[in-house]
């Protein structure tokens, strides 16, 4: 690909129509405003009539400016929740609820969707995208979008583009064919902008095929500027500019965060010297401007004075009220996937007892890991769902451990020794020992250097709780690179000294270094907690690299002195084999056993990928060994991503219920017991062992290379093409309580009583033949005949039918779908023949039609 040099292409006519505000301002006064002035927010220019706009991390909720606490906000179901739905109305209802409650904190633009596909199972980041296909996540995004923008905030497509692992992302190059970028990788952004007019983009951390994605002329000017003719405004991800000249000249609009930065003063320069022209600075300003006219951020011919201008809604719902609740619940439940129900095990019996086992079921995990994470007001368990719901018919037995690292204490078990309050005491020192600060936080984690407004920066910082404990063993420790001194009533107990394992300084922040020992504690103990900071040079680390190469400017660099740190205190549980031992015995007893079992954010995070896809710990031989014991076994899948399940034969039921959000717990309930239809369908093909899928490996190479080797045929289009062993359940798999019969299915006909083949729309008959109420999703695919080119899924249509009805499905295929890029030619060619294949997934296909 080649890299713009400097020449500008002119803006669309309406971008033209903010010259008369770029030309107000100094050249200076122009680049000032492209690059972040905080962490999440940018600056304003009362000359022009420009507010400051504010940014929030947003895929589950609006965090708000702070990366670690803040105020509670509402915790949304995660994103293979969403399109788990496999319905527009969901994800638009959601776009809408994520502006209530940006109004709510006064932010312009939330960043989110991620757009980016569901490659390998073993992707750390995935429950942040919405599935494995591009259409089913365009469609998705593009819903999102427009119940977001409807309301005034707006949606930030993430992250342009091929960044579909974590692992060394900041320097990892995706090499991927043309012909893959274009009609896979590249199609959900699209589908986005042309069907929802999304009004900013993220550019990624990773390089595609040997340039950086910031500096993709190619992707942002050529491709989505260019041809596609959008008018929106493209950020970087957040340090990951890596050079001046090339950023600018190659699409970039604005660099993120503030206020330092490989713009600012170089980007001046660059422009004195012609190496770059001002008419792409002018093109970069006109496209901020018209973001922030889009969000109420920008008064032309008046000053900004008067707050946000009565722009955002002051009367939104709170994060805990009645009506949060409701939405959050359903659509955590509509999202869910039954997978298996052999003998109509679920919904559960009205009588008899049941035993609700695993780590999972107590501490249900509702949210991944990473800059997606929120302060939410409250969590709900499975536990409290279910006994909320059948009382004493239901017995909890705690399960195996799932983490190998430790984790900030629960806020509920310390206390501030000044005020009493939950969380923990922070004292701020600087180099010569000097008090900075002194702060109660409501949490048991900070950020340093970040968005933590010291008046400098700090040489050491000392976490303070007292204890909700019993006398006896306590599991201590700290979180966050540095040298650590553990004290209890003046007594070391603990000291460490942490460092960084790898070479990516976004692992201060998002996979900080923490450990932890047992010690023996009287009740009530008051712990102290002294952390040296220790800020590495990255600068010297990553040039002392002998692949990475890094220019001098590159944003990455400023990261030093960032971190996250945090207080680790626990109390000691039982060990596996006792939590094995107590989880036979209760299902035993019962005539149903529910293991909750999965992930958690050590394995679903930003930051880093997974190594495997069998679930942490011991949890399988706890499924196995209640299999063994219990009269019927449900399990619960706590995860978002694909697991494998080597017990499978050996229980009844399966549900994957994701990561549900903040009424998760209560979700899941009602789903179990029957009050709401799990009519959720797979977003992610599950492999039947580890290796086996079509795009596997997540690790680039020496070079830094990594190869899309599956080219187009990505998930289930590999498995269906025989590129990996047979999956364990197919995309778009799912069961519900319902069961159909599938009739006539016809080529719908046009007012000429012609059948369009370029776009077909087809009618399908289908029947409830259960006794209840149930949802279908009808799953239309392409298969075309040309050679090479891979099944995919071309449309879908959701409905609800009474029991025993027949009813007429209108299924509307996308033309985008019967293409392929043609790379001698540069440009799309029309695919003809093949086949419609009308499914409920590939592994149940109910007929085929000839599309000619």
């Amino acid at each position: 690909m080649t890299q713009n040099t400097g020449e500008w292409a002119a803006p669309g006519s309406h971008l033209k129509d903010y010259a008369p505000l770029t030309a107000v301002l100094p050249l200076e006064e122009k680049v000032r405003l492209l690059t972040g002035e905080t962490a999440f927010t940018l600056p304003g220019n009362e000359r022009i009539g420009l507010a400051p706009l504010a940014f929030s991390d947003g895929p589950t909720g609006v965090r708000g400016l702070k990366f670690i606490g803040g105020d509670a906000v509402a915790l949304f179901p995660n994103a293979t929740l969403i399109a788990g739905s496999w319905d527009d109305s969901v994800a638009q209802e959601v776009g809408r609820m994520l502006s209530e409650e940006a109004h709510r904190q006064s932010i312009h633009v939330v960043l989110g969707p991620t757009i980016n596909l569901h490659r390998s199972p073993l992707g750390g980041r995935l429950f942040e995208a919405y599935s494995e296909d591009p259409y089913l996540t365009g469609r998705t995004a593009a819903a999102y979008v427009r119940g977001m923008q409807a309301n005034g905030t707006a949606a930030c497509l993430k992250h342009l583009v091929a960044n579909e692992s974590e692992t060394l992302r900041n320097f990892m190059d995706s090499r991927v064919s043309e012909t893959a970028l274009r009609e896979v990788y590249l199609l959900p952004f699209q589908i986005a902008v042309e069907d929802a007019s999304v009004w900013s983009m993220m550019a990624a951390y990773n390089d595609v095929n040997g340039v950086a994605a910031t500096e993709q002329d190619h992707v942002q000017n050529g491709i989505v500027k260019g041809e596609w003719g959008w008018d929106g405004l493209i950020m970087s991800d957040w340090f990951a500019t890596k050079r001046t000249v090339a950023s600018a000249n190659g699409g970039l609009d604005l660099v993120m965060p503030g206020p330092e930065g490989p713009w600012g003063e170089l980007l001046v320069a660059a422009v004195r010297r012609g190496d770059v022209a001002e008419g792409v600075v002018d093109d970069h300003l006109a496209r901020l401007l018209l973001l922030a006219e889009r969000t109420g951020g920008l008064h032309r011919d008046a000053t900004f004075s008067d707050g946000d201008g009565g722009r955002f809604q002051a009367d939104t719902p709170a994060p805990e009220s009645p009506q949060r609740k409701e939405q959050l619940r359903r659509i955590a439940a509509r999202g869910m996937v039954l997978v298996k129900n052999a003998g109509g095990v679920l919904p559960l019996p009205g009588e008899g007892t049941i035993a609700l086992i695993g780590r999972h079921a107590v501490e249900t995990q509702d949210m991944g890991g990473g800059s997606a994470r929120v302060n939410a007001p409250y969590h709900s368990t499975v536990a409290e769902g279910l006994t909320g719901r059948l009382g004493e018919r239901i017995s909890v037995v705690d399960g195996v451990s799932v983490r190998n690292h430790p984790i900030p204490a629960d806020p509920g078990f310390v206390s501030d020794p000044v005020t009493g309050a939950p969380g923990m005491r922070v004292t701020y020192f600087n180099a010569e020992g000097g008090d900075i600060a002194s702060r109660s936080e409501p949490g048991t984690a900070i950020t340093i250097g970040w968005d933590d407004d010291l008046a400098e920066p700090p040489a050491a910082v000392v976490l303070t709780a007292v204890l909700a404990n019993d006398a006896g063993r306590v599991r201590l420790g700290g979180i966050g690179a540095g040298r650590w001194t553990i004290t209890t009533d003046a007594e070391i107990r603990i000291s460490s000294e942490l460092g960084f394992a790898g070479f990516d300084p976004g692992e201060a922040m998002i996979r900080p270094p923490a450990f932890a020992g047992p010690v023996d504690l009287p009740s009530g103990a008051t712990v102290t907690a002294r952390l040296e900071l220790n800020p590495v040079d990255w600068r010297a680390v990553l040039k002392a690299h002998p692949v990475v190469q890094i220019a001098d400017e590159a944003h990455l660099l400023g990261m030093a002195g960032f971190g996250t740190v945090g207080l680790v205190a626990e109390t000691l549980g039982r060990s596996d084999d006792e939590a094995i031992e107590d989880a036979v015995v209760a299902a035993r007893k019962s005539g149903t056993a529910v293991v909750v079992v999965g992930l958690t954010e050590e394995d679903e995070t930003e930051g880093s990928d997974k190594a495997t896809l069998t679930l942490p710990g011991r949890q399988d031989e706890l499924v196995r060994r209640v299999a063994a014991a219990a009269e019927r076994t449900v399990v619960v899948i706590n995860a978002a991503t694909p697991v494998l399940m080597p017990w499978l034969a050996e229980v009844d039921a399966v549900l994957i219920v994701g990561l549900p959000g903040q009424e998760g717990g209560r979700a899941i309930a009602d789903v179990l017991v029957g009050d709401t239809e799990p009519t959720g369908r797979l977003v992610t093909t599950y492999p039947s062992a580890d290796g086996a899928a079509p795009g596997w490996n997540v690790t680039p190479g020496d070079d830094l290379a990594l190869e899309y080797t599956d080219g187009t045929a990505i998930g289930y289009r590999g498995y269906q093409a025989g590129h990996a062993p047979a999956p364990l359940f197919w995309f778009g798999h799912g069961l519900g309580y319902g069961s159909w019969e599938y009739g006539a299915v016809e080529l719908a006909r046009a007012s000429d009583g012609a059948a369009r083949l370029d776009a077909p729309t087809l009618d399908v008959d289908i029947t409830n033949t259960s006794s209840r109420p149930s949802r279908e999703t009808v799953q239309v695919y392409f298969a075309p005949a040309e050679e090479g080119q891979p099944v995919r899924l071309a449309g879908y249509s959701g409905v609800e039918v009474a029991p025993g009805d027949t009813v007429t499905v209108r299924v509307p295929c996308d033309p985008r779908l019967f293409r392929r890029w043609d790379e001698t030619a540069n440009s799309w060619t029309a695919l003809t023949g093949g086949q419609l294949l009308v499914a409920r997934g590939l592994g149940d296909v109910r007929s085929r039609l000839p599309r000619s």
